[in-house]
C-alpha cells in the first residue's frame, strides 16, 4: 500500500542562489513584469535573503548562513545591471511609460515624480521622461490640468458634481459647504496639485473639461 504524500511537509531547502539561478528568475520576473535596475535589484536581493531565513528555520548554523548571503547579495546588483545592458531594462522608457499611465489616472506631476522616485529611477531620468511625455511650460501646464479634471471627475467636483447637486461654491456664509470646500481642496493639495492649478480644474464648465481629458488621453 503506498503512502500518501505528507502535504504539510516543507519542501526540501534549494541550493543558496547562484549567478545563474537569479539570472534564470530576473528573466522570469521581466516576462511578467515591468521593472527598473534598483526595483529588480530588490526582487534578486529579497530571493537570497529568503534562502537565508529558510537556511536558518532549517537549522543550519546562522553565522554561516550570513556569510553565504552577504556573498550572494552582490550578484542581485550585477544580475540588474547586465539586464540593462541587454535591454531587458530601461529606466527612462520604464519612467515614461509609468508617467503617461499615471497622469492618465489623475495624478499631477508631482506624484507621478514621487512614485518614479520610489522604484529608484533617479531626479535626472524622472524629469528628462516627464519633460518628454508631458511636455514644457504651457503644455505641461495643460497637462497637469487635464490630470486635476480626471482626479475632480472621479470626487465628482467641480464640473462633475452631480446635477441635482446645490452649486452653493459662491455661499461663503454656508458653514458646511466652506468645510467641504476646505476639505476638497485638501484632497487635492495632498495629491500634489497646486492651488492656481485647483481653482482652473474646479471652476472650468463640464464641456471644456471633458475636451481637455480626451485631448490628455490621447496625446499620452
Amino acid at each position: 500500500m503506498s503512502r500518501r504524500p505528507d502535504i504539510g511537509a516543507r519542501r526540501p531547502l534549494p541550493p543558496p542562489p547562484d549567478r545563474k539561478s537569479l539570472r534564470e528568475a530576473a528573466l522570469a520576473h521581466l516576462g511578467r513584469f515591468a521593472a527598473t535596475e534598483r526595483s529588480l535589484t530588490l526582487v534578486l536581493e529579497r530571493r537570497v535573503t529568503r534562502w537565508g531565513r529558510r537556511a536558518v528555520e532549517d537549522g543550519q548554523e546562522s553565522s554561516a548562513v550570513a556569510d553565504t548571503v552577504n556573498s550572494r547579495l552582490p550578484l542581485a546588483a550585477a544580475i540588474a545591471k547586465e539586464m540593462v545592458t541587454l535591454g531587458a531594462v530601461n529606466d527612462h522608457d520604464f519612467a515614461r511609460s509609468r508617467a503617461a499611465r499615471l497622469t492618465r489616472s489623475g495624478r499631477s506631476r508631482r506624484a507621478v515624480q514621487a512614485q518614479l522616485s520610489a522604484r529608484g529611477i533617479d531626479s535626472p531620468t524622472t524629469e528628462q521622461a516627464l519633460d518628454e511625455t508631458l511636455g514644457q511650460d504651457e503644455m505641461a501646464r495643460d497637462a497637469e490640468i487635464a490630470a486635476a479634471l480626471i482626479f475632480a471627475r472621479k470626487r465628482r467636483a467641480g464640473p462633475f458634481q452631480h446635477a441635482e447637486q446645490p452649486d452653493d461654491a459662491h455661499d461663503d456664509a454656508d458653514e458646511n459647504h466652506a468645510g467641504k470646500k476646505a476639505r476638497l481642496y485638501g484632497a487635492f493639495a495632498l495629491a500634489g496639485f497646486s492651488r492656481d492649478v485647483t481653482d482652473r480644474a474646479l471652476g472650468m464648465d463640464a464641456e471644456e473639461a471633458e475636451s481637455r481629458i480626451l485631448t490628455l488621453k490621447a496625446s499620452l
